[in-house]
């Protein structure tokens, strides 16, 4: 059985526990409070701490994980990153406050404390500058570090600068941008786990190639199939089938993005096409 640890709690959780379903791979807990939920024979969820994530599973007490990106450099284990799940998107930025004249990392004074619940990370990216500034961890909420005088800049996870901005703090430069990730200990693993390992990237990469597509189906006469390819290029070209009794016209299929949907439809109906039918992908696989 290969053992999946997930984040307990928070957005992230809840993004996770979406994926998985989509997939096919309902979280079947005894409770909601529950530490594990079956997956179906093969998979079995563990819920910890996204922060803790990274440490189950490069222990072995997990064969692979999801947390964010941010969490796996800061413990600074050897993993192996199988699938970007593109959810949980935000950047590690260093932040100052507004009125301190500074343009750059480089440009902050030798005394300057820096607060963050990231000190790996933070002091990596210092060293790797030249800048040796005090870093001050913090289990969270940095932001507030500069107000009670604990330090003069933050480093920080942000996704629209807002929160910093209402604490006047300015951002400078990021230091990581971060998204959910399939994580899983480096090296070989027996045959039925790598099997199982392989079957849960395809079940989740589909799920995630799916989205912001839409299958798009339509009649169109066959003397205009020529235009119709232009249209709907597919995946790897539009899908043509005969209509019993269809006379001139033909059925065509194609994958299309969601951001192009509009323009599609409109130029379907100025080629003189028919019965237009625009459906979901639930999964979709190469």
């Amino acid at each position: 059985m290969l053992r999946i640890a997930l984040p307990n709690k928070g957005r992230l959780a809840v993004e996770t526990r979406e994926l998985f379903e989509d997939a096919g791979l309902d979280l079947r807990a005894q409770s909601d409070r529950a530490l594990t939920a079956s997956l179906g024979g093969e998979f079995e969820a563990l819920f910890v701490r996204a922060q803790d994530i990274p440490e189950f599973v490069a222990d072995g007490a997990a064969d692979v994980g999801v947390t964010g990106w941010d969490l796996v450099c800061e413990s600074s284990r050897p993993l192996d990153m199988l699938v970007d799940l593109g959810f949980g998107r935000c950047r590690l930025v260093v932040a100052a406050r507004d009125e301190m004249e500074v343009a750059s990392v480089e440009m902050l004074p030798a005394t300057t404390r820096v607060a963050t619940a990231f000190p790996r990370l933070t002091r990596r990216y210092f060293e790797e500058r030249g800048v040796a500034p005090e870093v001050v961890p913090m289990s969270g909420a940095a932001e507030i570090a500069p107000h009670l005088g604990i330090a003069d800049v933050i480093v920080d996870l942000t996704s629209t600068g807002s929160t910093l901005r209402v604490n006047g703090l300015r951002e400078i430069v990021t230091v990581l941008e971060s998204t959910a990730r399939l994580i899983a200990t480096p090296g070989p693993r027996p045959a039925p786990k790598a099997r199982a390992l392989d079957e849960l990237v395809a079940a989740l990469t589909s799920v995630l190639r799916a989205r912001g597509k839409r299958y798009v189906m339509a009649n169109v006469p066959r003397a205009r199939l020529d235009r119709v390819r232009n249209v709907l290029p597919g995946l790897n070209g539009p899908t043509v089938v005969d209509i019993l009794n269809g006379g001139d016209l033909v059925a065509v299929h194609a994958v299309v993005s969601v951001d192009a949907i509009f323009r599609t439809i409109a130029d379907l109906k100025a080629l003189g096409a028919e019965g237009i039918l625009v459906t979901r992908i639930e999964r979709l696989m190469p």
